[in-house]
């Protein structure tokens, strides 16, 4: 028994050594990781942050890579998206940069654009294949995150692609369901259902609780979206 005693302190120390030696290693590579992103990158990435399009340029032809990332997983393209910089993004998906590259929040310059409602860099985007299947960290396609926030242009482009219209998210919500749960019942969600509708959403497909989307309208007095789900067969 004593001998044993004596050996554990010994064996917790020996762990604790190795347990410190990953972390120190962990966090070498993650300091190595960060250097790994030169003065160059780091530049291109706050340029097209800005929109700075003869710096962008400049740093290009200098050598910056559109691939770089800073420790958020943020590329210039990203940055770029984030701030609805469309000319800059065009330099960028020139010179290679990748418009499906997520960032550490599962933001893509694709999915920045159905969310914020910035039409003409979807459709950069999508002529420079985005992939409309790609989802963010709700589970969520680009078109439930243009029916959240009534984004109807958005919602008009990702209708002419193959994307799906009743892909369920991490919440069980529907593209539908989120233009009747989060919307306000005002124009924009209102013309949201009604193109999803139109589209072939099913009008019936319920949330966890089993709640329809004209349950949730009428729940909340949405007249006109009751109308249009009633007149589409919503139960």
């Amino acid at each position: 028994m004593n001998h044993r005693s004596k050996q554990v302190p010994a064996r917790r120390r020996f762990v604790a050594g190795i347990a410190a030696t990953v972390m120190a290693g962990a966090g070498l590579s993650a300091l190595s990781q960060e250097r790994a992103l030169n003065d160059k990158d780091r530049e291109l990435i706050n340029a097209a942050s800005r929109g700075d399009n003869p710096s962008v340029q400049r740093l290009l032809q200098a050598g910056a890579s559109v691939q770089a990332a800073d420790a958020d997983g943020v590329t210039a393209l990203i940055a770029a998206a984030y701030q609805n910089r469309l000319e800059t993004a065009k330099l960028l998906i020139a010179a290679g940069a990748d418009v499906n590259r997520q960032d550490r929040t599962r933001q893509s310059a694709y999915l920045i654009t159905t969310s914020d409602g910035y039409v003409e860099l979807l459709r950069l985007t999508l002529s420079n294949g985005a992939d409309v299947q790609s989802k963010d960290s709700y589970n969520g396609t680009g078109l439930i995150r243009a029916a959240d926030r009534g984004h109807v242009e958005i919602i008009r482009e990702l209708l002419k692609t193959p994307i799906q219209i009743d892909h369920v998210n991490r919440l069980g919500w529907t593209a539908l369901l989120e233009a009747v749960i989060l919307g306000n019942g005002g124009p924009r969600h209102t013309e949201t259902v009604r193109l999803l509708v139109a589209a072939g959403a099913n009008v019936n497909l319920a949330d966890r609780d089993g709640m329809t989307p004209l349950a949730h309208a009428r729940q909340r007095g949405y007249r006109a979206m009751i109308a249009m789900l009633e007149q589409a067969g919503g139960r």
